[in-house]
C-alpha cells in the first residue's frame, strides 16, 4: 500500500502551494516571464523526485519540461503527459480569496479540505501527483517501468507548438502508452476512467457595420446595429430543439447505439443535485437525450463570450460600430475539427445581411477520442483504482476535450489512459477553483498501482 506519512502529506503539499503560486498563465502575454519561472520550478521539482536528462525545451511559445527515469530499456516505458499552465482567473471579483495565494478549507464536499488556488485541478494538481508518485517509487526502489514526463505550458492556448516538437522528437517520447490526469472522477466514493472526449471547434467572429460608433438618437433606425444582428444570427444557429442548425454539422456524427446508451444510464447521476449544484431550476439542451448523454456523446455549440459598444459604468447611448463573439463547438468521433470549422464559417457568412461585414477567425480545436476499454493499459487502470479506493470504477465518457490525445496516438503510434482525479464541483476555469486533498493524495496512491499492474499484465500477455 501507497499510504502517505503525516509528514510526506504535509511536505508534498506544501510543495503544491508553492507551485500554484506561479501565475503560468499562458494567454496573456504579460505572464511570459512568469511562465517561464514556473517552468524552471517544475523542472528542479522533476530533478528532485529522481529523474534524469530533465530539459527545459524552447518552443516558439512557451517551453516544455522533459524529464525520463531509464531503468531497464528490456522493460515498458510509460509517457505521463501534462500541463503546467493555467487559465486566466478572470473575473478577479469572484474569487473568494486571491487565485494565486493558495488556501486550504474544508467544505461539506471536501470535510478533509480543498486547495484553492488557479490551476489547483488542473492540471497543475494533477500533473504533480505524477512527479509525487515517481518520487515516491524511487525512494521505495519499487519503480517497475520506464517513465517520461512531458509536461507542457501552451495546453490552455490550444497547444500549438506541441505537435511539431512530437513529431521532431518522436524518438525521444517512444513510449508502450501516455498517461494523462486532466479529467475526473464521478466523485470521491464512486471512482471513474474516462474513456471518452469531445473533440474542439473555437472560432471567434466579427461583425463590422459603419464606420464609428453612432449617435444612437442622431442615426437609430437608419443603419443596422452590429450588436443586434449578431445576436439574431447566433440565435438562428441552433432550432427549438436545440439541435444545430449549420448544414452538414450533423453529417459524420457517429451515433452511440441503445446498448451503450442503457450501459450510461447504469451510472449514478442525480439530476436534483446537479441542478443544485449550479443554482439552476432547469436543464437545456438537445431534445430526445438525457443530460448526461448531452454532455458526453452529443456535439453542442455555445457562445463563449459576446461583446461590443459601451460596456462601462453608467449610460453611453451608441449604435457600436462592431460586435464580437467567441463561439466554440465541442464535437464527437466522426466529425472533424477542421471540416466542421469550415461549415461554420461558410454558413455564418451566409446568414450574415449585407449590412455587415463579416470576419472569422480559428482559434484552435481538436479530435474527438475513444479510449479501448480492453486494452491492457485500460485494464492496469481499472485495477489500480479498485485497488485504492476498494471498489471497480465506471467507464465515463467526458464532455472536455484534449485535443492533443488523438495527435499523440497519429504521431507516436500508442494509445492514452485518462487517469483524473478531480470533481465536476471543483470550478475548473472558473472563480474559486480548487482541488480536494483527498483527491490529490489518493492520486499518489493510485498511479503507482498502475505502473505495477501494466508491467504484470504485459508481462502475463507475453507469457
Amino acid at each position: 500500500m501507497y499510504n502517505l506519512s503525516k509528514n510526506q502529506k504535509k511536505q508534498y503539499l506544501d510543495e503544491l502551494i508553492d507551485f500554484l503560486k506561479l501565475p503560468s498563465i499562458s494567454a496573456d502575454p504579460e505572464f511570459k516571464n512568469s511562465v517561464i519561472d514556473t517552468a524552471q520550478w517544475l523542472a528542479k521539482s522533476v530533478s528532485k523526485a529522481g529523474c534524469e536528462n530533465v530539459e527545459i525545451i524552447k518552443t516558439k511559445g512557451h517551453p516544455i519540461v522533459y524529464g525520463e527515469k531509464i531503468i531497464d530499456i528490456k522493460l515498458p516505458t510509460i509517457l505521463i503527459y501534462g500541463h503546467y499552465d493555467v487559465q486566466p482567473p478572470d473575473p478577479i471579483n469572484l474569487w473568494d480569496s486571491p487565485p494565486f495565494e493558495p488556501i486550504i478549507k474544508k467544505t461539506k464536499t471536501h470535510p478533509e479540505g480543498a486547495i484553492y488556488a488557479r490551476g489547483a485541478c488542473d492540471d497543475k494538481g494533477q500533473t504533480f501527483m505524477h512527479v509525487k508518485a515517481l518520487e515516491l517509487m524511487i525512494s521505495k526502489n519499487e519503480l517497475p517501468c520506464n517513465i517520461k514526463l512531458m509536461i507542457e505550458g501552451e495546453e490552455e492556448v490550444g497547444s500549438n507548438n506541441l505537435e511539431s516538437f512530437v513529431i521532431e522528437n518522436k524518438e525521444k517520447l517512444k513510449s508502450d502508452v501516455i498517461l494523462i490526469s486532466d479529467t475526473g472522477i464521478l466523485s470521491n466514493n464512486k471512482p471513474s476512467i474516462t474513456t471518452g472526449l469531445r473533440g474542439l471547434s473555437y472560432m471567434e467572429v466579427k461583425l463590422v457595420g459603419p464606420n464609428r460608433d453612432l449617435h444612437s438618437g442622431l442615426y437609430g433606425g437608419t443603419v443596422a446595429n452590429p450588436i443586434n444582428i449578431l445576436c439574431e444570427m447566433i440565435s438562428s444557429l441552433k432550432d427549438e430543439n436545440n439541435k444545430v442548425t449549420i448544414p452538414g454539422f450533423y453529417e459524420d456524427v457517429l451515433d452511440v447505439n441503445i446498448d451503450e446508451r442503457k450501459e450510461m444510464q447504469k451510472i449514478p447521476f442525480d439530476i436534483d443535485k446537479f441542478k443544485k449544484s449550479l443554482n439552476i431550476n432547469l436543464t437545456s439542451g438537445e431534445k430526445g437525450f438525457t443530460t448526461p448523454e448531452r454532455k458526453s456523446i452529443r456535439p453542442t455549440l455555445d457562445v463563449n463570450g459576446i461583446w461590443g459598444g459601451y460596456i462601462g459604468e453608467g449610460a453611453k447611448t451608441v449604435i457600436p460600430s462592431e460586435a464580437n463573439a467567441k463561439i466554440s463547438m465541442r464535437l464527437v468521433p466522426n466529425q472533424n475539427w477542421k471540416k466542421i470549422s469550415k461549415l461554420f464559417i461558410k454558413h455564418f457568412k451566409k446568414i450574415a445581411p449585407k449590412s455587415v461585414q463579416v470576419k472569422i477567425k480559428t482559434h484552435h480545436g481538436g479530435q474527438a477520442y475513444l479510449t479501448p476499454t480492453d486494452s491492457i493499459a485500460y485494464k492496469a487502470a481499472h485495477m489500480a483504482y479498485e485497488k485504492s479506493f476498494g471498489k471497480a470504477p465506471y467507464s465515463v465518457r467526458d464532455g472536455g476535450s484534449i485535443p492533443i490525445v488523438p495527435m499523440f496516438e497519429e504521431i507516436l503510434g500508442c494509445k492514452t489512459v485518462l487517469m483524473g482525479f478531480g470533481l465536476d464541483s471543483d470550478a475548473i476555469h472558473s472563480p474559486n477553483e480548487h482541488f480536494g486533498l483527498f483527491n490529490f493524495f489518493k492520486g499518489i496512491e493510485t498511479i503507482p498501482y498502475f505502473h505495477k499492474n501494466f508491467v504484470k499484465l504485459i508481462k502475463q500477455n507475453k507469457v
